[in-house]
């Protein structure tokens, strides 16, 4: 149970791509892998930042599991994490690595992209 954390309940969550320049080079190594971000609420995230710690300090992974856009279970690395506080709650910021081979990035957003279509 340590060597991972499980997305229980709400949507599938949203992966950002890096824009830190100490974050892109959680993505070296002899695999190509891309590095991207998401932010998830949670009640316990110190707890759940002290969990990856304890992985890591072990030389251990731990990965993040959610259901993707059509229910099934995935699993990503999990290669940084941070809990902040904000006016809503807590946040959990993980950093996570995916093969370059199996993401697909996109950059902008939808309206942007309608309104290069329209000129």
């Amino acid at each position: 149970m340590d060597d991972k954390i499980t997305i229980i309940e709400g949507p599938p969550p949203v992966f950002e791509p890096v824009q830190d320049g100490w974050a892109l080079g959680l993505s070296e190594g002899r695999d190509l892998a891309v590095t991207v971000m998401t932010r998830l609420r949670t009640f316990n995230g110190p707890a759940l930042v002290e969990r990856c710690y304890r992985q890591w300090h072990a030389r251990q992974p731990i990965h993040l599991e959610y259901r993707n856009d059509v229910g099934l279970e995935q699993t990503a690395p999990i290669v940084a994490a941070r809990s902040v506080d904000t006016d809503e709650g807590q946040v959990l910021l993980l950093w996570v690595n995916f093969d370059r081979d199996e993401i697909e990035l996109e950059f902008g957003s939808d309206d942007a992209d309608k309104d290069e279509r329209d000129e």
